[in-house]
């Protein structure tokens, strides 16, 4: 099994009887895709919190269909937009996810929990007598820190030293010890060190949850994340023959995991992986450090699952920095305005963290190579927003002087409308292969994993199809868990 259900009575019990003490219940991948199934009496309870709170009711927020404010906000349609063509410079649509309107304003929380329910509601993580390790390159920590925060569970968030200034502002508030790795967002082969050395002096004590091997993270994306790609395509009224492209960055693997689901349904769709020309490594076997914060490189996920990806797209992390000083500076904002950019538009910039404009940057490249049409619609992913980057911005204007108007005029044409089809690579089945192959020095020579599983990955054909096949009996054990709670 990929994911551990085995159950520890003893433990459920006690980890049930916290959960109590907390007015605690838990939401369902059901209730997490579609949030009309949570009952009325949560949705009371929601009505007096805010978005960022650390309460236990915004475990019912851990959905796309929030209502986009900051507090009191029920459930509404999916939250997307469609970036204007003026911005893109497409024919395409490109069409995205946007991620601020989950609590703590990342759809990492998703993740996350989906790691942590499973673990809770069989027994496999001691809430009272263990800390959750959360080893991240920046996201996904913060949702592992919230949702320990929200459980009541001890955390220790893992991240690297380079990230930016208000991770760490904010993790202070919620994370039990916060753990600064060297480097950067390239640096995860340290991060795992540290797990390493964590497991050696605490074993018992921690339950290590990594993003980058765990199929809970692959299976919520390709549920929740895919089904509301989905029921937007559906809802707009998209011909399946015009649905083209997804794009994501590689990250831990898990977002692209929507593109599965997708592929599912729309079999003609291509999946595109993100990551930065600085640190190529699915391009190149290639490495380096670069400045898209929280997407992870040098390695391949152990969860990415690299034989139905179509592309690689290899962004340029000075486009990404550039363009967010375009959407967050003034004169970058008056600029926008100057050239017809409807207000509308302005205020859906703030959806967009520096790795959600490099998502955007390879939903371009994709849209672009395939010289996809006016009814075309490639879907790309806005992890975070541009609220945990403002320090940047500082940073920018120290490094490259005041941003104006004129350099506004030349990032929209550099970095936006000239964005080209360099550093894109079509695989073909050897390229995929080749890809596939990066896992073994990362997951079989360092992280224990068998060289059989890794060959099952890429010949066994049921291998991905049995993971979302779980979501059913880990929905199950949730509602009994839950009934355990309630009496």
């Amino acid at each position: 099994m990929l994911i551990n259900l085995e159950k520890h009575p003893e433990i459920i019990k006690k980890n049930a009887e916290r959960c109590k003490e907390k007015g605690i219940t838990l939401p369902t991948f059901k209730q997490m895709k579609n949030p009309a199934l949570i009952p009325d009496s949560v949705k009371e309870n929601l009505k007096k919190a805010g978005l960022w709170d650390v309460n236990p009711v915004n475990l019912y927020r851990i959905n796309w269909h929030n209502e986009p404010k900051e507090a009191g906000g029920l459930y509404n349609d999916v939250n997307f937009i469609e970036i204007p063509r003026e911005i893109t410079g497409t024919k395409a649509r490109v069409l995205a996810l946007a991620g601020k309107w989950f609590p703590c304003g990342v759809h990492k929380v998703g993740a996350t929990y989906a790691c942590l329910a499973p673990a809770l509601v069989t027994g496999n993580f001691d809430a009272v007598e263990q800390q959750a390790v959360w080893p991240s390159t920046g996201n996904y920590c913060r949702g592992g820190a919230y949702n320990s925060a929200l459980l009541g569970c001890k955390s220790i968030a893992i991240l690297p030293e380079d990230m930016s200034q208000e991770r760490f502002n904010w993790l202070k508030t919620v994370a039990g010890e916060i753990i600064a790795t060297p480097g950067c967002e390239s640096n995860v082969k340290e991060i795992f060190d540290k797990c390493h050395e964590l497991d050696a002096e605490r074993g018992k004590h921690i339950v290590i949850f990594n993003q980058f091997e765990q199929f809970e993270n692959y299976l919520w994306h390709y549920e929740i994340t895919g089904s509301a790609i989905i029921e937007v395509l559906e809802k707009l009224g998209v011909k399946a023959e015009n649905v083209k492209g997804y794009a994501s960055s590689t990250g831990s693997g898990g977002t692209l995991a929507a593109g599965d689901h997708l592929k599912d349904v729309y079999p003609n769709i291509k999946i595109g992986a993100g990551e930065a020309l600085q640190c190529p490594t699915l391009l190149r076997n290639g490495f380096g450090g670069h400045r898209i914060e929280g997407i992870g490189d040098k390695h391949v996920p152990w969860i990415h699952n690299v034989k139905n990806t179509d592309m690689i797209l290899a962004i340029d992390d000075q486009d990404c920095m550039n363009i967010y000083r375009l959407f967050n500076e003034p004169a970058g904002i008056e600029y926008l305005k100057s050239i017809g950019i409807k207000d509308e538009d302005i205020e859906n910039l703030q959806l967009f963290g520096i790795s959600g404009i490099g998502n955007m940057l390879s939903a371009i490249k994709m849209a672009k190579y395939y010289e996809m049409e006016e009814d075309d619609v490639v879907f790309t992913i806005l992890t975070d927003s541009s609220v945990m980057y403002k320090s940047r911005l500082l940073e920018l204007d120290e490094q490259l002087g005041p941003f104006n108007f004129t350099e506004a005029a030349k990032v929209h044409a550099a970095s936006l409308l000239h964005q080209g089809i360099d550093n894109a690579l079509e695989l073909t089945y050897y390229e995929r292969l080749r890809v596939h192959n990066l896992k073994y020095y990362t997951w079989v020579e360092q992280q224990g994993k068998t060289y059989d599983e890794l060959n099952r990955q890429w010949y066994d054909r049921d291998y991905w199809k049995s993971i979302p096949r779980m979501l059913d009996e880990i929905d199950k054990l949730i509602e009994e868990f839950n009934k355990i709670i309630t009496g």
